[in-house]
């Protein structure tokens, strides 16, 4: 069978010959051209000549122009077809020029890009055989890759559906706002069409009970009509949903009757049908007036015919009655194009109306609220490079975060941007539609306040690795410089001299001290005067350390010549004795130098010589002094030790560590670690038990030569 009879039956055997002649060349173009799916690319330009005829209803000239203007597209060398009517070129002419514009040419902005379309259509019916095109793309989404699938999403959202809304196409808007949603809010879409099928019938039943007491009183005023139940498309309930906050069950008008009446052509007559079944529908249901919408007396811009009124049922629903002519309804189903189809008739001065109000309605916008129009998905904005290239960003992403979007190196060393031709700072904000070029400097390096600037976890990440190296290198050579010129001054300075400069200066970790001697924030001048003092210090320290020694070998030489009665003798079985106790300041090992502190009221306290507090001990309470010392032989009892280890923050240095205090006749009691972020270290604080200081003092010296212990200290 012959296709192009069986696709077009409905236009006349000259009009289908030209459908035939366009359709022939551009199927001999398409021979090897297919589309994303694998299918022929001849699929395309007869799903868009289809929706011309069938569902906006255009004549066999534009549907011969659709097949023309796609050969012409795809194969631009191709010579062009002769024979054809001057209308037909001229519309092709305006589809090729429009199809060269690209998104870096209108930066998307939807106004500029209309009346860019006006410019290019010649013949009106361009803008809508466009609009046609783009339905017949949304229809086979899928097919197309993922970025590709974005940018077209993207561009009916902003630029096709407020063009259909516009021209008055409602069917093709409802259509390409559902199938956006069906893209950008999955989920939304599955939820709410699965709710609309769930409660098909439902609606069904209330459309019976609505109208079966109309029935008799429509049918005796002669009125031939029949009812519809229009529902809401799920963009449609989406937008409502959003915008008060309410769920799917919170829509009360999901769905609404639809009087369809069938007279002549008279708008006399029409008018007067549609006002009497207004009359007869609120004499039935209380109406609430305050929503009665009159578009037969005052149509909108866009030629719209309709009476709207809310009424509530027998239950109290609230219900959307919509009253129109047959006429009205297929104009505002499809356009005012759809007229002569309706008829099935071409009346050249209805199609000049048509034409004089679609080039009426593109050159004058209707002031079209922002809620009635699409919007983005949450938490996304779609923005595009100077190319064209679409980059989708989260919500509130900055210059900066595009930066990095385009490349790393972009990004580091990026000094702001131009949105839309305008000089913008790297913290300006984004949003959907902008074209954004990025400005860089040679010598632009990211800060730490960047962090700030950005929203997506590529450029956090970014960022910091390139602080955390530039510390890492900077501490390298802080470091070098502050060893050379300590060696210099023949210096030193120890890990624990470290560990207080980073408390003093407030640094967090050590590469960041050093990183600071680097940069010359930190003066190597003030580290030396810190050395000095601290050495001055200690020198001054171990001055009266070695005095106090002193005395006690001078104290303990003369008891050792005196002899005397008054030296004690102790072992381990008399440690919990009530006249002996270890002291606890400084846990006295069998074999340690010791001495006795009589206390007032707990005995005899034995400490060790080199207790923190002996010398204060010997100095003011020499009258209180005991002498004592240890058994020839230990005795099967034990002592307790601590010990404070520093090392690496390695869990193998700690294992090693508890694995040498088991090697010896020791035991673990009690073992505390503690993380010093400044140094990167462990300090380690364990208590053992010994017999004797000598098994101690092997612990002690396998701990320090244990690779990772920067000190060992017993307190």
């Amino acid at each position: 069978m012959d296709i192009i009879a069986e696709k077009f039956p409905h236009y006349a055997p000259e009009q289908q010959e030209l459908i035939r002649r366009a359709y022939s060349l551009a199927e001999e173009a398409f021979r090897e051209d297919a589309r994303f799916d694998g299918s022929p690319f001849i699929g395309h330009p007869m799903g868009v000549a289809l929706i011309a005829s069938d569902e906006i209803g255009l004549p066999a000239e534009c549907v011969a122009a659709v097949f023309l203007h796609e050969a012409e597209r795809m194969h631009p060398g191709l010579p062009r077809a002769a024979g054809f009517p001057d209308e037909v070129y001229t519309m092709v002419d305006g589809l090729n020029r429009i199809s060269t514009i690209k998104p870096k040419d209108t930066r998307l902005e939807a106004e500029n890009y209309k009346k860019l379309i006006v410019q290019y259509s010649t013949d009106p019916r361009v803008t809508v055989l466009k609009i046609a095109d783009r339905l017949e793309v949304m229809r086979r989404l899928g097919m197309f890759p993922a970025q590709a699938r974005e940018r077209k999403v993207l561009e009916t959202l902003m630029l096709y559906i407020p063009l259909a809304h516009q021209l008055g196409l409602y069917n093709i808007k409802g259509e390409m706002e559902d199938i956006y949603l069906r893209y950008a809010e999955p989920e939304q879409y599955r939820a709410i069409t699965n709710k609309l099928k769930a409660t098909e019938k439902d609606r069904e039943k209330l459309m019976e009970e609505f109208v079966e007491p109309l029935k008799k009183t429509l049918s005796d005023a002669g009125i031939r009509y029949k009812v519809k139940v229009r529902t809401k498309s799920a963009y449609s309930i989406f937008k409502k949903m959003r915008v008060q906050k309410v769920p799917f069950e919170g829509v009360y008008d999901v769905f609404a009757m639809r009087f369809i009446i069938d007279c002549a052509d008279d708008p006399a007559v029409e008018k007067d049908l549609c006002w009497k079944v207004y009359s007869y529908v609120t004499a039935e249901y209380e109406p609430d007036t305050s929503r009665l919408r009159d578009w037969i007396t005052n149509p909108k811009p866009n030629g719209y015919e309709s009476l709207h009124i809310t009424v509530r049922n027998r239950d109290g629903n609230a219900l959307e009655v919509q009253i129109r002519t047959a006429r009205m309804d297929a104009e505002a189903e499809n356009g005012n194009a759809s007229h002569w189809s309706y008829k099935g008739i071409k009346h050249e001065a209805a199609m000049d109306r048509w034409l004089q109000s679609v080039r009426y309605n593109l050159e004058h916008p209707m002031e079209v609220k922002s809620e009635d129009l699409p919007q983005p998905p949450e938490g996304e904005i779609f923005v595009f490079t100077p190319t064209g290239e679409l980059r989708i960003l989260p919500k509130d992403a900055s210059v900066l975060d595009f930066a990095f979007n385009i490349h790393t190196g972009i990004g580091l060393r990026c000094t702001g941007g131009k949105v839309d031709g305008k000089a913008v700072s790297i913290r300006e904000k984004l949003h959907t539609g902008q074209v954004v070029e990025i400005m860089t400097g040679k010598n632009q390096k990211p800060s730490a306040d960047w962090v700030g600037y950005v929203v997506t976890s590529k450029a956090r990440g970014k960022i910091r690795q390139f602080l955390h190296e530039t510390e890492y290198k900077k501490a390298a050579e802080g470091k070098e410089l502050l060893q050379r010129r300590l060696k210099n001054w023949k210096l030193e300075l120890p890990d624990s001299m470290i560990t207080e400069l980073l408390k003093k200066y407030k640094f967090q970790t050590i590469n960041a001290f050093y990183a600071a001697v680097g940069e010359g924030e930190l003066d190597v001048a003030d580290i030396r005067t810190y050395i000095q003092a601290h050495d001055a210090m200690e020198a001054e320290a171990a001055a009266r350390a070695a005095e106090a020694e002193a005395e006690k070998r001078k104290w303990k030489a003369e008891d050792l010549r005196e002899g005397g009665d008054d030296i004690l003798v102790i072992n381990a079985r008399n440690l919990k004795g009530l006249d002996y106790k270890m002291a606890r300041c400084c846990n006295p090992v069998f074999g340690d130098d010791v001495f006795g502190f009589v206390t007032r009221d707990a005995g005899i306290k034995i400490h060790r010589i080199s207790c923190p507090n002996a010398a204060r001990l010997l100095e003011m309470y020499p009258y209180r002094i005991q002498k004592v010392r240890w058994a020839d032989t230990p005795s099967s009892g034990s002592f307790q030790a601590t010990l404070r280890v520093i090392c690496d923050q390695d869990a193998s240095v700690m294992s090693r560590i508890m694995e040498i205090v088991g090697q010896f006749k020791a035991s673990l009691r009690t073992f505390n670690v503690s993380e010093n972020p400044r140094s990167l270290s462990y300090d380690i604080q364990m208590r053992v038990s010994v017999p004797t200081n000598m098994e101690l003092d092997k612990v002690v010296s396998q701990l320090r030569s244990l690779r990772g212990v920067q000190k060992v200290v017993r307190q």
